[in-house]
Parts: structure tokens; C-alpha cells; sequence
């Protein structure tokens, strides 16, 4: 992620809130089951810090975000190939990909009853690109312009044919302007509406916040003004429960939803719970630094090709458990340009030992740092790690150790000092362009030491990815792009470990998605 630093400092200190929370309110609500007009308990594990949705961009407020504010555009189920219509009626980008005008649809309404305006939607955007606030980046060097009173223009300096894809984002939900500025909004740094916005709804999703706790409980009830198809729960509690207790609670019954369980954890689960199991949007990924200040072995293309070659992927794949699938790029399985899992590469032991020795690097040790206590979707880092070491020890290359706590790692991560690096991806939003930053001179490419300038075909190959318009066109630029990236690129790409979702029978429509994770409002009762 672009603010992935941030993010891991966040899953660090929602971990330890998370600890000192215990098992976060195990029996506050009464299960529910069946029909509507019923209570839907969800239980996570909180990564929560407002209800604000130009501040929110941590997995648990985007759950909230996208139950309360509506944005323009949204995705149909989990499927994120394709934006479409949401308060905008249509969109349409034009042929430089530089400017996309909306048409809002008439009739959608706030909670208070009050219609949505072109000016609602140019305030609420501005103020997100302009309180730089966390979810800012996302509108960064874009100008909101009302064209009349039902469209609205965004125009980017450069090819933007990401935008479509970003506005979906809970973060750019529509705010009740009037309302909103009454209570201290502005659209500058000088905003002071998070509080209001953190116990009040002023957007026109299918529901409302109710109350809302950081670290224990939020509850949200259906918005009774929706213009759209009622949710079939009058109220929804999601509550902060560690994922042992989240087991326990919906397997008694006591909740109906439980979002983070490991692989693992979901194993013999009873036939009365469904247990939706797909990869996640998150990519595992090793790097070699290209900086020889810091390595003398890891710059060495044959020394990574040797690397590349010497990792058994289906093994890793063992370890992470069902549901789990190989990386066969950067960019995760669910996204426009990813890579056929056919292109994905396979252990070829000898091959691996043949490249080695082309690099005239003889028994060499590196060290592999990485986060010890960061788990992502319920697997932990040490024991990839342990395996990457059996792995590469079987081809020659010795490999060091060196787990450090996630802000130590962190720190040199991000200052590319690390010799090699076990580290994750998740998308900002679902689009490939979020995957340029594994390019050299890119957020990534310098965490790996690698400078602009330093491999030129990539390079050339990032800049017409870049620009490319069009999904055909995108498509086969992104997938050039990883496949050059794979061959001479300093990562290895490694898996997208298992999402695991369990839900009592009474629950239907669950999809994962990786950006709010689930929609609640889709969640329907039998």
C-alpha cells in the first residue's frame, strides 16, 4: 500500500488494544438469526480509529464507511474488474484519461431526507483531497468542478485511468454538506467535524451509526430514508473480539459473523456454518537489496534468479493452508493485469544451484529480516520465513534470520537497508496502478535499494503500463510490466494468503472484498 508503513503501525497498536481488550464484549448482544427486521452481530478484530470518512482508511472503518456513505461509483460484489453506477447514474472517461465527468443520479436523499447535490459531492471530495487527512493520496492532483447541477468533472494533470477504480473508495463517500459544515467541517487542514461524524450519520447509506466505540462495539441501524433496496437487518453490532473468542461466539451462536480466522482456525468447523475460504487481496513477497552499500551478494541478478528458482511456492502454499493461492505477480488474482496462474514460476532445484554458481557468489549468507509479530490474515511471518531458509539452504545460500518488532522492521524496510525482506501488499485500491510502486525509483523499488535509472526496459515498460487507457490495453501493459519484473526484477512474489469467513446458515450474499472487506447491506436472512 502506498501508506503500507502506516497500516502495519496500525495492525501493531490495534493488536495490542485488541490484548488489553480481552475477548471485547463477548455476550453485549443477543445473537440473532433469520427474517429481517433481525440484529446481524459481526466480530473482528478492530482496526478502527474514526467514523469520519474522509480521515477513515483502516480495514474496520471501511466496513462502517461503506454501510454509511455512499460514494459515486462502487463494485458489484467482489468483483473489482469493473466500477459501476452508484449515486452517479454513468461515468465516462475521456480519451486521454485525464478528465472524468459523472452524472448524478436524481433522487437519492441523506438520512435527514435532504437530496444529494452536485455541491455536496464537489464539498465532500475536496475536503478529503484537502484536510491531508490519511485517505488524501487518494485524490491527490485531482480538481473537482461542478459542470452543472447533476454532473461533476474530475480532472487530472497526468492519465488517470486509475480514478474510476479509486472513487469506490468508503473514504470518498458523500457527505451532507450543510449539515456537515454546521458542525465544524471544512475543506482544509483546519476541519473539526470528527467528532460529530464519529457519533452522527450525514451520509445516505443503507444505514446509520447508532453508536460507535474505537475499541470495543459499533453499532449501525437502517437508515429508514434510503432510497435504494432496505438491508435485510434493522441493526448491525460489530464488535472487537480477539479471533479465539470469535470462534467460540459463532459456533455457539452468539454472533453470526466472524472475519478473522486463520486457516487454521477454520479447519472442523461445524456443517451448520458456512465457511467462505479465497485468496486474499494481500501478497507476500520477498525482496533482495540492489543497493552493493548494503549487500555485496543480493544485487547479483543470477544470485536472485537463484532465489527465485530455489523457493518451493507449493510448500509455502502447505503452510499458509486452503483457500490460499501462488502469486504469479505483484499484482493479486482479483485485479485487472494479473498474471495467469500458469505464469506463476516453480521450484527447479537445479536450475537454482546452476544460477548461483553462474554468480560466482560461493556459499553465501544473507540475512532475511522481517515483522515477528505482524500476522496478515492470520498467518505469521516466522514460520515463511523458516521455510524460505530450508528452502534456499537446499540450493547453497545460507540464510540468517532476523525477525525484529514490526517498527524496528519497519524503519528499515522503509530506508532500504534491509539485505532481504519478507514483507505484504494490499491494494490502496483495486487497481493495477497502485502496483507501479515495485518499479525502480518507485515507494517499493527504493525499499529494495533500487534507484531510478537502474534496469531501463522495466522502467520504459512502468511509464507505458502507466499510461495505457483502456482495460485491453491495460491489461497487456500491466501483465508485460510483471513479467519483465519476474525475470530481472529484485522480488519474488510469493502468495496471497486465505481471507476465512464463517457465518451461521441464516446468512446469505457474503462476498469478500478487498477493499471493505464485506458489504453488510448485501447480507441477506433466511
Amino acid at each position: 500500500m502506498a501508506n503500507r508503513s502506516q497500516t502495519a503501525a496500525v495492525l501493531l497498536a490495534g493488536a495490542l488494544a485488541l490484548a488489553a481488550c480481552g475477548s471485547g464484549g463477548t455476550s453485549q448482544t443477543p445473537a440473532a438469526s433469520g427474517g429481517g427486521g433481525k440484529t446481524l452481530v459481526i466480530d473482528t478484530s478492530f482496526d478502527l480509529k474514526t467514523a469520519d470518512p474522509g480521515r477513515t482508511y483502516e480495514p474496520t472503518g471501511l466496513i462502517v464507511g461503506k454501510a454509511v456513505y455512499e460514494t459515486l461509483l462502487t463494485f458489484d460484489g467482489s468483483d473489482v474488474t469493473k466500477p459501476v453506477p452508484a449515486l452517479a447514474e454513468s461515468y465516462e472517461l475521456s480519451e486521454d484519461g485525464k478528465t472524468l465527468t459523472l452524472k448524478l443520479k436524481k433522487g437519492p436523499t441523506f438520512a435527514d431526507g435532504s437530496p444529494i447535490t452536485a455541491d455536496d459531492v464537489v464539498f465532500s471530495l475536496n475536503r478529503v483531497r484537502d484536510m491531508k487527512g490519511t485517505p488524501s493520496f487518494l485524490l491527490d492532483g485531482v480538481e473537482v468542478a461542478k459542470t452543472d447541477d447533476s454532473t461533476i468533472t474530475l480532472t487530472s494533470k497526468a492519465p488517470n485511468p486509475a480514478l474510476p477504480y479509486i472513487l469506490p473508495n468508503p473514504a470518498l463517500g458523500i457527505l451532507n454538506s450543510k449539515v456537515a459544515k454546521e458542525h465544524g467541517a471544512t475543506a482544509d487542514a483546519q476541519d473539526k467535524a470528527e467528532q460529530y461524524l464519529n457519533a452522527s450519520s450525514a451520509g445516505s447509506g443503507p444505514y446509520t451509526i447508532e453508536s460507535f466505540n474505537v475499541s470495543s462495539q459499533v453499532t449501525l441501524k437502517a437508515n429508514p430514508k434510503y432510497y435504494g433496496t432496505k438491508p435485510a437487518y434493522d441493526k448491525v453490532v460489530i464488535r472487537n473480539v480477539e479471533a479465539a473468542t470469535q470462534k467460540l461466539n459463532v459456533q455457539r451462536g452468539d454472533s453470526q459473523v466472524a472475519l478473522n480466522l486463520s486457516g487454521d482456525q477454520v479447519t472442523n468447523m461445524p456443517s451448520t456454518l458456512q465457511v467462505k475460504k479465497t485468496a486474499s487481496a494481500n501478497v507476500i513477497f520477498l525482496l533482495a537489496n540492489q543497493d552493493s552499500g548494503v549487500s555485496k551478494t543480493t544485487p547479483n541478478a543470477k544470485f536472485v534468479e537463484a532465489v527465485r528458482k530455489g523457493v518451493d511456492y507449493a510448500g509455502l502454499l502447505e503452510l499458509a493452508g486452503e483457500g490460499s493461492t501462488q502469486a504469479p505477480g505483484v499484482i493479486p488474482s482479483q485485479l485487472l493485469g494479473a498474471l495467469p496462474p500458469e505464469q506463476a514460476p516453480k521450484r527447479d532445484v537445479e536450475g537454482a544451484k546452476a544460477a548461483l554458481a553462474a554468480s560466482g557468489v560461493s556459499n553465501p549468507t544473507v540475512k532475511l529480516e522481517f515483522p515477528s509479530e505482524l500476522t496478515v490474515n492470520g498467518l505469521s511471518f516466522q514460520p515463511l520465513a523458516e521455510r524460505v531458509q530450508a528452502n534456499l539452504k537446499e540450493v547453497g545460500i545460507t540464510v540468517d534470520l532476523q525477525p525484529a518488532p514490526v517498527t524496528t522492521a519497519l524503519d528499515n524496510y522503509r530506508n532500504g537497508k534491509e539485505e532481504m525482506g519478507l514483507w505484504y501488499w494490499g491494494p490502496d485500491y483495486p487497481d493495477p496502478s497502485d502496483y507501479l510502486a515495485f518499479a525502480p525509483g518507485k515507494t517499493v523499488g527504493l525499499r529494495a535499494g533500487w534507484k531510478e535509472g537502474a534496469a531501463k526496459e522495466i522502467e520504459a515498460a512502468t511509464d507505458k503500463a502507466a499510461t495505457a487507457i483502456g482495460d485491453e490495453a491495460r491489461k497487456a501493459a500491466y501483465a508485460d510490466l510483471q513479467t519483465k519484473l519476474n525475470t530481472s526484477g529484485p522480488f519474488v512474489p510469493l502468495i496471497q494468503p486465505s481471507q476465512n469467513i464463517v457465518s451461521a446458515a441464516s446468512v446469505t450474499g457474503l462476498e469478500y472484498h478487498p477493499v471493505w472487506t464485506v458489504d453488510v447491506a448485501d447480507l441477506g436472512a433466511k
